[in-house]
């Protein structure tokens, strides 16, 4: 195990009706005046915003709105949220849903007390040193954005799609979790928040770093215990327990515990990243495609981990069979959970049964993040072209 710093200062307030404490909460936190971001008008019809505006208002907060906004946040929105929120001399953000919202929350608080443009911070040019208190009512367990430092945005004049780090300024203050409010989800919804949870996890259990056992086996209890509740929730989309199992392991798949004292991976999120970026098709579902494809190709370099993830979470029994094919086997029966969800494992049968630009995806992906990708197999170009074809 490698040393490492884990900080993690959000006050996760959860259970039912919680979303009654949002002003208490934003008083506590020292907020004066906010800017409440939301989707579409879901939280609307459901009552949730109602409920939050007067949480806020017997709390005596004042706040803006603004809405609209869509999975795969883009930096247009960004702008726009920068521009109202320095208008109205704005001092917290507060996001009301899935990951896009926090999100784009994230990217409005670093941009606000910024002199330069806040992409800046997003194509590495430059790194701030400030940003805006953020808060969270959760609606969509997901991005595990409540409890992370971490934000994507994409820039769809560029076409690039990219991810931040910065946990010290980003890490939001409060992240109020009612796993009630996400039994209206709808099925598809439910399942690319539990393949994007899952893969926060694989992106830091596929490590090379020796002596993890402790970190790797809560790990593999989270993958499995989640896999497990999908199940549920597949049949049961009203279980209590199993949503709160479902919002509770978004949140610890992505708040770092899984990755403490390791060397992470990312490639998978980077190659799907492309893929969402030029064709706009749900996170989640592009992960759903890329992930058995980077494990085939990474069982034919460093078949270790692999093997164990067969074992341990897709409960492969060894005995009789080598090491390729408890591998095989592995990664076969993650693609049927998958196909147990609705999803798809086929990037062609994703984008509509078109032949996707995998020059175009590569070379975008050589731009955004160099000549190699990857820590658990080091993926150089041409290698990220092969697993984009395995993913047809």
């Amino acid at each position: 195990m490698e040393n490492f710093t884990f900080w993690s200062p959000t006050e996760f307030v959860f259970g039912r009706d919680t979303e009654s404490k949002t002003g208490e909460l934003l008083t506590r936190f020292g907020a004066k005046k906010v800017m409440m971001l939301f989707g579409g008008h879901s939280a609307e019809r459901s009552g949730l915003l109602a409920r939050i505006r007067e949480s806020m208002r017997a709390a005596g907060i004042d706040f803006i709105e603004f809405g609209g906004i869509r999975p795969n946040p883009t930096a247009d929105k960004v702008y726009e949220g920068i521009d109202m929120a320095r208008a109205a001399k704005v001092d917290f953000m507060l996001a009301v849903g899935g990951g896009s919202v926090i999100d784009t929350a994230k990217a409005i608080a670093l941009g606000v007390p910024a002199s330069e443009d806040f992409w800046n911070f997003y194509c590495g040019k430059s790194k701030p040193d400030t940003a805006l208190p953020v808060g969270v009512v959760l609606t969509i367990p997901a991005a595990g954005s409540e409890g992370s430092g971490n934000s994507v945005i994409t820039n769809e004049k560029t076409l690039q799609k990219i991810s931040v780090r910065y946990p010290m300024l980003l890490r939001p203050k409060f992240a109020v979790m009612n796993p009630e409010l996400t039994m209206t989800l709808p099925a598809d919804q439910t399942a690319y928040g539990i393949v994007d949870m899952l893969c926060h996890i694989y992106e830091r259990y596929f490590s090379n770093t020796p002596a993890t056992e402790l970190v790797d086996s809560y790990s593999e209890a989270i993958m499995r215990d989640v896999m497990d509740q999908a199940m549920t929730l597949h049949f049961q989309p009203d279980n209590y327990d199993a949503r709160a199992d479902v919002m509770w392991a978004g949140t610890l798949a992505h708040n770092g515990l899984c990755g403490v004292g390791k060397t992470e991976d990312w490639a998978s999120h980077r190659l799907e990243h492309e893929i969402s970026a030029i064709y706009d098709v749900p996170h989640g579902a592009g992960l759903a495609v890329i992930v058995p494809a980077w494990m085939k190709f990474c069982a034919r370099r460093n078949p270790d981990k692999l093997w164990k993830f067969a074992i341990n979470v897709m409960s492969v029994d060894p005995a009789g069979h080598d090491t390729d094919e408890i591998i095989a086997e592995g990664i076969h029966r993650l693609e049927d959970f998958y196909h147990d969800l609705g999803l798809t494992t086929s990037l062609r049968e994703l984008i509509g049964g078109k032949e996707p630009d995998i020059e175009a995806m590569v070379k975008s992906l050589e731009r955004n993040m160099g000549p190699t990708l990857g820590s658990y197999v080091p993926l150089s170009m041409d290698d990220c072209r092969e697993i984009y074809r395995l993913a047809l």
